[in-house]
């Protein structure tokens, strides 16, 4: 046992996954690609951005001609003229301006539509790979890790699409364009004022680097930190019965304090990258107004092409301070992005087989063919050799001890898991071999755990057929003996049940559960233990209204408790994964096995035990007596 309740929390920290700075290019150009599917936008958002950036590169030329043909004018005494000439100039400079400005807004505009458009369709493939995906995924996945990648992850990925992208490429425009108009002013100047781009781009490239590597370790914390408010909310009622509201804020804190120190690791090393990019900057503005101011001095250079100079590197002084963000959003939307294409990427172990065809049954015959399974190939077998069969308007009962292996074997039928030997077969045909769709129709499993949905009554019964009649409905809930209950709830099937059925009790959810699973009228029903909050008036009423309901199908009861399957037409006895005993309940008693015994347990056991304590009692009560 570990020393420390919260020694969990910060193993777990040493267990992140190792990040693969390769897979940086890969994964941006993966992001990029999505916008494909909008090329117009695209297409608007560079033709908008292209033109923008055209007309604030005319400002430091208009600037310079202003300023060199009034000085000349001047010079002339043709100050009149100077001054129309510099009203001219003032009105292009506006009209620069003002088509800066609007086509600016109309690229930050497109880029945001693109962003959310994208994020849309991100958004929608990410839920539907999570419904695709087998339970054997969800088994190893914390859903606070998937909710992490498709909110905050997917809102990275979403971020650089609508920033990254346009600020990119305006920058590039700038500083190609810059460039061209500086090198064919003044070479050498041209070289002062550009000085900067290789200091910069080499601390950007590196802080851009291990930025990738810091978000990445913030969105694995911001995981775990999901995952524990996820637990703390989601079982609330038991730390406050046992008093754990210390505990849980100690495994917070320490879970929140993690993620806390990356994010300021992550601040030191954005600035880190910005002061050595504005001090590279303005070295290089230095530099040019240094040898640039000379050149004028000594008449080899007129004061309208520095200003001209000048003005382009003014020009570049605020996307310049963008490239921070520029390469912190691609750090991050690399990893990001990565993380969530990681869950894209994964490939259903349970999936249609490409010859599937949909599921015709006949007779509604079910039956296992000595089945085997285990969860991993290195793992323990938990079913062994398991044969029976069901027919139509039969009922099977299963019994076990816990982990016998019970629930697995309902699990295999609605191939939630496939079978790791032998097979399933529902009229002759493997279920492997029909569609899953078809397949989870025509098998309806009611499972212990009755998780119910924050909607009303009516829509949880009828959850998996949305469109049932009012009637099925009702019909379904008078079977379930739950149909009195919601008549009494203040808006009756229009009621909310809260939050995972928090309104209801246990066996209330139970009925509902089993109301939801006989709406659909599946042609294989599967009880797991469906009636273990029940009590045994009601549950014996439940097994009368099902026993109308099912009489035409193949049923499947799983219990502990042997009233609920005693009417079974055969029990299986199960016991490490085998089946040990098979019979009626007749007969098995009169083996005198397993079942005989836990059935003398279950209906004997509670008398006897109070004919021993009144037998030892009874001196004692003499003795008072006396």
């Amino acid at each position: 046992m570990s020393d420390s309740p919260h020694r969990g929390r910060s193993a777990a920290l040493s267990d992140l996954p190792t990040v693969d700075v390769s897979a940086m290019p890969s994964v941006l150009a993966r992001i990029a690609a999505l916008t494909l599917k909008y090329r117009a936008r695209v297409a608007l958002t560079v033709a908008t951005s292209l033109v923008a950036t055209i007309a604030s590169m005319t400002l430091p030329r208009l600037y310079g001609h202003a300023i060199d043909d009034a000085l000349r004018l001047s010079a002339r005494g043709h100050a009149g003229v100077a001054r129309h000439a510099l009203l001219v100039t003032a009105a292009l400079v506006i009209a620069a301006t003002l088509t800066r400005g609007v086509l600016t807004a109309a690229a930050g505009y497109q880029s945001e539509y693109l962003s959310q458009r994208v994020a849309y369709d991100l958004r929608l493939k990410f839920f539907q790979q999570l419904q695709r995906l087998s339970f054997g995924f969800h088994d190893r996945v914390h859903s606070g890790d998937l909710i992490t990648r498709g909110m905050l992850d997917l809102e990275g990925t979403r971020a650089f699409v609508q920033t990254s992208l346009q600020q990119a490429l305006s920058l590039v425009m700038l500083i190609s364009f810059s460039a061209y108009m500086m090198i064919s002013a003044d070479r050498l100047m041209a070289v002062l004022g550009l000085a900067f781009v290789p200091i910069a781009g080499f601390a950007l490239a590196r802080m851009g680097f291990l930025l990738r590597v810091t978000w990445l370790r913030v969105q694995q914390l911001m995981s775990i930190l999901t995952l524990t408010m996820e637990e703390n909310l989601q079982g609330i009622r038991v730390v406050r019965a046992f008093a754990g509201k210390n505990f849980e804020m100690g495994k917070f804190d320490e879970a929140a304090g993690n993620a806390l120190a990356y994010a300021f690791k992550r601040i030191t090393l954005r600035y880190r990258g910005v002061s050595a990019m504005q001090v590279s900057f303005y070295g290089s503005m230095a530099l040019l107004l240094w040898i640039g101011g000379g050149k004028v001095a000594a008449g080899r250079m007129t004061p309208g092409r520095l200003t001209e100079f000048l003005g382009y590197m003014t020009l570049l002084q605020a996307p310049i301070r963008q490239v921070a963000m520029i390469f912190n959003s691609m750090a991050r939307a690399t990893s990001s992005g990565g993380r969530v294409f990681e869950v894209l990427d994964l490939k259903p172990e349970i999936a249609d087989r490409p010859e599937a065809k949909p599921l015709a049954p006949t007779e509604g015959t079910l039956r296992f063919e000595h089945v085997d399974f285990r969860y991993a190939p290195t793992s323990k077998p938990i079913l062994t050799d398991l044969s029976f069969e069901v027919r139509a308007g039969k009922t099977l009962g299963i019994v076990g001890p816990p982990g016998s292996g019970k629930s697995t074997l309902a699990n295999l039928i609605p191939r939630f898991y496939d079978v790791s030997g032998g097979a399933i077969t529902i009229d002759g045909v493997d279920i492997r071999d029909v569609t899953l769709a078809s397949l989870r129709q025509y098998v309806g499993l009611v499972q212990q755990e009755a998780f119910l949905f924050d909607a009303s009554v009516g829509h949880n019964v009828a959850y998996a057929d949305p469109w049932a009649e009012d009637q099925r409905i009702l019909g379904a809930a008078k079977t379930a003996q739950i149909h009195e209950h919601i008549s009494g709830l203040p808006a009756g099937y229009e009621t909310r049940v809260g939050e995972r059925g928090v309104a209801l009790s246990g066996g209330q959810r139970q009925r509902m559960s089993i109301a939801r699973g006989v709406v659909p009228e599946p042609g294989i029903m599967i009880f797991d233990d469906s009636t273990a909050a029940i009590d045994a008036v009601t549950e014996r009423k439940v097994r009368d209204g099902l026993a109308h309901a099912t009489s035409m199908k193949a049923t499947i009861i799983i219990a502990h408790r042997l009233s609920s399957l005693m009417h079974a037409d055969e029990i299986l006895v199960l016991d490490e994964g085998r089946i040990v005993e098979r019979g009626t309940h007749p007969e098995l008693i009169a083996q005198g096995g397993v079942y005989a015994d836990l059935y003398e347990l279950q209906t004997r056991s509670d008398a006897r035990a109070t004919l021993e304590g009144e037998a030892e009692d009874a001196p004692a009560r003499r003795e008072a007596r006396a």
